[in-house]
């Protein structure tokens, strides 16, 4: 006899997953709540190697369904998603997405759905990465800094250059200032390189 399981993903600690359970509820999908998985990871880390989903496979046998609201619960990536998908068909076990109509996709009408979904969505990703990347040279271009700011001024910075000099030690510099020993490796560096010029 089939289950049914539920997987529910969010990407940041603000965010729920109550509204994917609402939804998947009111789609007439009943699925007891122990076999609803939730949990909070980028869609970015693949769906193989999340503990939730890792969990919920381990649980899944042959005929069981598997319910997600959205395609980018299983994955961001078209490779991903399709990777995700066909290893849980090979397994016996059916793939509901509610944004496709509640459509399994492990039929071949949802493998194709779910194939050109997949890949227009990671186009739109494409889209913005190439948008995201043309606003940051405008923007380097006319001067504004990009990235964190500086865990030390300039005076600190050459503070911490003439402790060095003086012979004092990165780890002793670096709980002095309650920063990382990386960062006082990078300023020790980057003096070195604006010497080498």
């Amino acid at each position: 006899m089939s289950r049914t399981f539920a997987y529910c993903r969010v990407s940041t600690t603000e965010q729920a997953t109550a509204n994917q359970v609402q939804e998947i509820k009111a789609a007439g999908f009943a699925v007891e709540k122990q076999r609803v998985i939730e949990e909070t990871v980028s869609g970015s880390v693949c769906a193989s190697e999340r503990k939730g989903f890792v969990k919920l496979l381990e649980r899944m046998e042959p005929t069981d369904v598997l319910i997600v609201t959205k395609l980018d619960r299983l994955g961001r990536g078209a490779i991903d998603v399709t990777s995700t998908v066909n290893h849980l068909a090979d397994r016996g076990i059916r793939v509901h997405c509610l944004q496709l109509g509640g459509m399994d996709l492990t039929s071949p009408a949802g493998a194709m759905t779910m194939g050109v979904l997949a890949h227009v969505a990671q186009f739109e990703r494409d889209l913005i990465i190439e948008r995201t990347k043309a606003g940051q040279a405008r923007a380097r271009a006319s001067g504004v800094h990009m990235g964190r700011r500086s865990a030390l001024s300039d005076t600190q910075k050459a503070a911490v250059l003439a402790k060095i000099a003086d012979g004092e030690t990165i780890s002793k510099i670096a709980k002095g200032y309650r920063i990382s020993r990386t960062t006082i490796q990078r300023i020790r560096d980057a003096a070195a390189q604006g010497d080498a010029q």
